[in-house]
């Protein structure tokens, strides 16, 4: 049986905590009410909301609003130095993280805190400190919106690259994601798992807690360095990094550093460097910056914040201003990685 709710507040339900309402919303915690559902919506466009963290409601939602909350963790397989591990895609992705953690498997240790579902994951092909998801995925079970067919979809078929899959691309609007499979190591089988702690500040922060490297206390890092730059949306409402961190030629950046000598990158390939976002929008002066109840965070100017009552147009127009500024002085056009949601 589903139940459908008209008129429905999503302010609780988007973690930039947005006032915008769904003009129908029903939630699903089973593959046969997902399947009822988007039957019932044949005709209609739906729109999935999973953790709701990488989003931003511009108005309300006219389309039917899906909430997928399809539960469990399951462990489908080992071998000798392996699991492999199924999340359903309502799982919340810190809390999945740590799970792992808690069993001693390896390999997604790197992503803790970050915010959202399982399920939303793979659309992003998240990552963070030198770790991303394709690292660790193997599979994840699909339905076709329109079928109702659930099929699965392995590694090589979902197209990642950075912050990109074949979910925003060809397959965008076609599959709801119900679960995911990850392989990790199981370290009390194996002495080669090398765990990454050469990205960003994680080897500073391992010689602050004083303790071994482990995945325990990667982790730990890693929450400890989100949460000392990140707000908390509970506290703050915001979705985390506002914008995707700009690849550009290596040629231009050579050009760059004549003119900005202190310019920081990572290496991408031979012909391509990463710049960092956040570098670029506190050098334009926007750190802690106000436009009403619309911000940028004060000690990462990576990250959007609702200060109360920002609107999602008010927090747009404040990006818009801040994409402007960085082509300006450095002639590089940063990309919201914020999904932007019209109607």
């Amino acid at each position: 049986m589903i139940e459908i709710r008209s008129h429905f507040s999503l302010k609780e339900h988007n973690t930039f905590g947005i006032s915008a309402f769904a003009k129908a919303y029903t939630s699903v915690s089973t593959i046969q009410q997902l399947r009822e559902v988007l039957a019932y919506y044949y005709n209609e466009e739906v729109f999935l909301l999973g953790g709701g963290s990488n989003m931003l409601l511009l108005n309300d939602i006219k389309r039917p609003v899906v909430h997928v909350n399809l539960k469990g963790i399951d462990l489908l397989k080992q071998d000798n130095e392996h699991v492999f591990v199924q999340a359903m895609a309502g799982e919340n992705w810190h809390e999945f993280v740590i799970f792992c953690i808690e069993n001693n498997w390896a390999g997604i240790e790197n992503m803790a805190l970050i915010p959202g579902n399982v399920g939303t994951s793979p659309i992003q092909n998240i990552g963070a400190y030198g770790v991303e998801l394709k690292d660790t995925f193997v599979s994840c079970t699909v339905m076709n919106i329109k079928t109702g067919d659930v099929k699965t979809l392995h590694l090589e078929d979902c197209k990642f690259g950075y912050r990109e899959s074949i979910f925003k691309n060809e397959a965008l609007g076609k599959y709801v994601i119900t679960s995911v499979t990850f392989k990790l190591t199981d370290i009390t089988k194996t002495n080669d798992y090398q765990l990454k702690t050469s990205y960003g500040a994680i080897l500073n922060e391992l010689e602050n807690l004083q303790i071994e490297p482990s995945i325990q206390s990667v982790a730990q890092a890693v929450i400890n360095i989100r949460s000392s730059k990140l707000p908390d949306p509970k506290v703050i409402g915001n979705s985390g990094s506002f914008f995707k961190n700009p690849i550009i030629e290596k040629s231009y950046y050579e050009d760059l550093i004549r003119m900005h000598p202190s310019i920081p990158h990572y290496p991408v390939n031979e012909k391509q460097v990463k710049v960092p976002a956040g570098w670029l929008i506190d050098q334009c002066g926007f750190k802690g910056q106000r436009r009403g109840d619309a911000g940028v965070h004060d000690k990462q100017a990576l990250v959007l914040v609702n200060h109360g009552n920002a609107s999602g147009q008010e927090i747009i127009a404040l990006a818009k201003e801040i994409q402007s500024m960085v082509q300006n002085r450095y002639g590089i056009t940063i990309e919201t990685e914020v999904n932007l949601i019209q109607n």
